[in-house]
């Protein structure tokens, strides 16, 4: 991203550009500021392509036009796939690109061994941006706060993020909320993030795992009925649970190879902090148990789908048999 930001505040742009990655705020947020800083408030040199429905010949003519009263042109494609497939006709176009068209892709995946990503890193800039670590996290949220004149303990922003999740475009909205609620004053406190800030259908799964591990049934049903009435469907209610219980299992299996917290954040692909959290959790339950709670989703997800069990009661069934 230094390299984004270089482009961007010296004004000295390459011919291509590719923005990929999961953390989709990330992408949003340089897309813009990239078209900004090449074209101003110029519309007429700007030409954008989604998705697969264009032609190469289309955007080689438009490549080569030179730019009308401006000095440069902008191309804008988002998820064209190019980087996944066979794109061996736009690969060989990369080297001619003129100095007067800039090429921006903006894509969901990309395959590294293609001749279009090897084409990109030498001819232009391919940058991945990626899901944010809690520490970065921390310091872009604690920067927003900061340019609004209001501070943040570090308990406090554990907790901010515990609630929100990873995702920046959650966490920017939530830290909206915060600023709006806290008018008038200098310091967030854990009351105020807890009076306006939603707690992600993931956080609720975790505490809803952490409250079967520990046999508090009762409590695991209440955190149920309250994703209900967030209006999470019971199938996505049922996966999430699945997904919390195989990626316990990793954990146990990787902790007793001995990988550290990085590694297993990297492997899993969710941020170290959320490891942190699930490791104690892996501990209160034994392989056995584990397996026996993966086992018993694979089961109700099979007798929903076979029309044996109303979806609803199969997770309260599911919640109250994995104990």
């Amino acid at each position: 991203m230094e390299t984004l930001n270089q482009d961007i505040n010296n004004r000295k742009f390459k011919r291509i550009y590719l923005l990929y990655g999961e953390e989709g705020y990330l992408k949003k947020s340089y897309k813009n500021r990239l078209k900004k800083a090449v074209l101003g408030e110029d519309t007429m040199n700007f030409h954008s392509f989604e998705g697969k429905g264009w032609e190469l010949s289309e955007i080689i003519g438009l490549a080569e036009t030179m730019p009308f009263f401006a000095e440069k042109r902008l191309i804008l494609l988002e998820d064209s796939g190019v980087f996944k497939g066979n794109a061996d006709p736009f690969a060989d176009y990369l080297p001619s690109i003129p100095e007067s068209t800039c090429i921006m892709f903006v894509e969901s995946e990309v395959d590294k061994r293609s001749r279009m990503y090897k084409g990109v890193k030498k001819y232009g800039y391919a940058a991945e941006l990626a899901r944010q670590d809690s520490s970065r996290l921390s310091k872009w949220a604690a920067g927003i706060l900061a340019n609004e004149g209001k501070k943040i303990t570090s308990s406090t922003m554990e907790l901010l993020l515990d609630k929100t999740g990873e995702d920046m475009e959650n966490l920017y909205s939530e830290l909206e909320k915060l600023i709006s609620y806290t008018l008038g004053k200098d310091v967030i406190t854990a009351a105020d993030v807890e009076d306006v800030c939603t707690t992600q259908a993931t956080n609720k799964i975790f505490e809803m795992t952490a409250a079967i591990s520990a046999g508090r049934i009762k409590r695991a049903m209440e955190l149920y009925e309250d994703l209900l009435i967030l209006k999470e469907p019971p199938m996505r209610i049922l996966f999430l649970i699945a997904r919390q219980f195989n990626q316990l299992l990793l954990i146990k299996d990787m902790s007793d190879k001995g990988m550290g917290k990085g590694e297993m954040a990297s492997l899993l692909k969710i941020p170290p902090f959320a490891v942190s959290k699930m490791i104690p959790q892996a501990r209160a339950f034994t392989r056995e148990q584990v397996l026996s709670c993966v086992q018993l989703c694979i089961d109700t997800e099979e007798a929903v789908k076979q029309g044996r069990i109303q979806d609803r009661l199969a997770v309260e069934l599911l919640i109250c048999g994995s104990v």
